[in-house]
């Protein structure tokens, strides 16, 4: 497949094939976060502990079928869950059941029974995101310093060696205007077995709202 990208977004490519991170642009408001095929690799270019749980990218449809199937959720909590991911593009903490083991692949993502999954599919991403069906994700921010709401800013925080996506590359995008809400990284949301729903931690989908309770309302209104 011929890259759509300048050369910056052929050495994503390339980090990515070769199991180095890189940092990737979200649509707004979220902040940018950085992937790669192995956790390690994620972990690393933040510069924290090496077994530090990440979250598990969940862009792609049949790594997300997989996921759903290894969760401990109703068949209406499972609808709701691909909602949060895919239309919300909320974190989402979520419950494995303990009756089947999950894929390996989930286990960098999974702390005490619950898995952390990202699903945010970004059309503009798809041609570097398909290409791994497996990704491992995390806020686009080193060690104590806020994630990067833009391609300056991370490039200006992580390493040369992890390449950073900028969106002016990408066709058809347009940069953040001035006036544009300040970009987050997104609101996590814990979901229980019944499809109850908590703020796990506050961020850029919430961040609008007065309080929790009335985020998770219009949340539930919309997914449920």
């Amino acid at each position: 497949m011929n890259s759509p990208y300048d050369d910056t977004g052929d050495a994503v490519r390339a980090a990515l094939a070769q199991g180095r991170a890189a940092v990737l642009p979200n649509p707004a408001p979220l902040t940018y976060v950085v992937a790669a095929t192995t956790p390690y690799a994620v972990n690393r270019a933040k510069d924290r502990p090496a077994d530090q749980p990440v979250a598990l990218w969940t862009h792609h449809p049949r790594t997300t079928d997989l996921v759903l199937k290894a969760l401990d959720l109703t068949p209406q909590a499972a609808r709701t869950a691909r909602s949060l991911l895919t239309d919300e593009r909320v974190t989402l903490l979520a419950p494995l059941r303990d009756d089947r083991t999950p894929p390996t692949w989930l286990n960098p993502a999974t702390y005490a029974g619950w898995t952390l999954l990202f699903g945010a599919r970004w059309d503009p991403l798809l041609p570097v995101l398909d290409e791994h069906p497996v990704l491992y994700v995390s806020s686009a921010n080193r060690t104590g310093r806020p994630p990067a709401p833009t391609a300056a800013r991370a490039r200006a925080m992580f390493p040369d060696h992890v390449p950073v996506l900028d969106p002016a590359t990408l066709p058809g995008i347009t940069p953040d205007t001035p006036d544009a809400p300040q970009r987050a990284a997104t609101t996590t949301i814990r979901l229980r077995p019944d499809g109850s729903m908590e703020l796990h931690r506050s961020g850029a989908q919430d961040g609008a709202h007065p309080d929790p309770t009335a985020y998770l309302r219009q949340l539930r209104a919309r997914v449920w």
